[in-house]
């Protein structure tokens, strides 16, 4: 098991948890230029190592997007429950940019506003693709999150969408994930610690800190320096801030994993924590034109991890009670966690992009609409690169409750988009609404 007493002391001990300081947020592009993307408030260096970006760059960052925006279209900016977006028509603006070297408008870098998918039409007659969702005009936030001018919630981005299609056939094979794990040397030093006596939790948490090292940062299914994993190890990291007391959680209804446990605890439990996509089963038209998603939404999970003799970490124990409480609380709140903190919207997003992508190579859906998709499936459109996570130090948060360490290293986001995919059921409601939302022949690539 992954623990060892601390010293014996006349005053009230503690609980302590190393907790991995991770996320991908505020970074330098590729071009040395000032950030544009902002994601949970981390700076990354060029060896790929993470900090925590001072609040005042973050403002900073917000002033620029705020200089940089184009007014939004007056037709964009009002909140509607079905805009549409042509994927063969957005392809041709993108076309379009490329071949007379203009910028891409921020219409498309936006999505039109799009801020979920709840429908996947196909259009063979037009030779078209159209995604259909709710949006609205954005804004920025004082951290430079791109939100919905009226609820907040932050709007889809092209590059994720580039990054979810170009990857679906190979998230096939194993997903998409992030994690963020110790090193087997770290975790054995760890074990290996003598008792300490200075009855000084702070003191305790750096021996701590200092013999676990470096925690290694792992993306898989996606290029670890796009926007797309940078999000996912970004609400991972705030995940685990929250949860061990290193931040204030935003809502009341969501305590500190820290905070559940009971006084004098003596626990000596490794809990691991982890996101993953939760839908119900989608509808689809007995023609495979019309795709519903249902049920969209988000779920945190956990299990118990433990260590072996020469430090390497074990999965798949059944989780301690107040660990799956703690999951399951996060799920149960997860859209007003997000409202409060716009990184677990863009998770969502994100997912919702990967399993849709998922969706499209699966059913072949360019082949059913006659159009290959040029420049959005291939590499004709460039994304964004930045620096890609690599490393970041363990930080040990202090309370004043137990006599035994909780060593929380473990977690991540796993986004299994084909399983989701797979799970559709035939329904007559979803054509009628296709038929409804089909483009007018000269129309726009985006419309209401």
């Amino acid at each position: 098991m992954l623990h060892r007493e601390l010293a014996a002391s006349r005053r009230a001990c503690w609980v302590l948890l190393a907790v991995i300081a991770v996320a991908a947020v505020f970074c330098s592009p590729a071009n040395g230029q000032l950030v544009n993307q902002a994601v949970g408030g981390v700076s990354i260096d060029t060896k790929g190592i993470l900090s925590t970006a001072r609040p005042d760059l973050m403002g900073e960052l917000g002033k620029v997007r705020v200089g940089e925006m184009q007014q939004v279209p007056e037709a964009l900016n009002a909140a509607v429950p079905m805009r549409k977006v042509s994927l063969r028509r957005l392809a041709a603006t993108l076309d379009d940019c490329a071949r007379n070297k203009k910028p891409i408008p921020d219409s498309a870098k936006y999505l039109a506003g799009l801020q979920r998918i709840r429908y996947v039409f196909v259009y063979p007659e037009q030779k078209d693709i159209v995604l259909v969702g709710p949006g609205e005009g954005w804004t920025v936030d004082p951290n430079g999150n791109v939100v919905g001018a009226t609820n907040g919630r932050p709007v889809m981005l092209l590059d994720d969408l580039l990054v979810a299609l170009r990857t679906a056939k190979a998230a096939a094979q194993g997903g998409i994930t992030c994690s963020i794990n110790p090193t087997p040397e770290g975790l054995a030093r760890y074990s290996q610690l003598p008792p300490d006596r200075s009855n000084d939790p702070r003191h305790v948490a750096s021996r701590i800190e200092e013999a676990l090292g470096m925690q290694q940062i792992s993306v898989t299914g996606v290029p670890d320096s796009s926007h797309f994993a940078r999000v996912l190890v970004a609400a991972d990291y705030q995940m685990k801030r929250i949860g061990m007391n290193l931040d204030r959680s935003p809502i009341r209804e969501l305590p500190s994993y820290l905070q559940m446990l009971p006084a004098a605890t003596r626990a000596a439990s490794s809990p691991r924590f982890w996101l993953e996509p939760r839908y119900d089963a989608l509808l689809r038209d007995a023609d495979g034109l019309a795709y519903e998603f249902r049920g969209l939404g988000v779920k945190a999970l956990t299990e118990e991890d433990w260590q072996a003799a020469n430090g390497n970490r074990q999965r798949g124990a059944k989780p301690g009670r107040i660990a799956q409480r703690w999951a399951d609380l996060m799920t149960a709140n997860y859209q007003q966690l997000a409202a409060a903190r716009p990184i677990f919207g863009e998770l969502q997003n994100c997912m919702d992009l990967a399993v849709v992508s998922a969706l499209i190579v699966k059913e072949r859906l360019p082949e059913k609409a006659g159009d290959s998709l040029n420049g959005l499936l291939d590499a004709t459109v460039k994304v964004e690169t930045f620096n890609a996570p690599k490393q970041v130090k363990s930080i040990a948060s202090v309370l004043d409750k137990g006599r035994h360490p909780v060593i929380g290293v473990s977690g991540g986001v796993a986004i299994n988009s084909w399983i989701i995919a797979d799970q559709v059921k035939t329904s007559d409601t979803v054509a009628p609404v296709r038929a409804k939302a089909a483009p007018a022949q000269n129309a726009n690539w985006w419309w209401n």
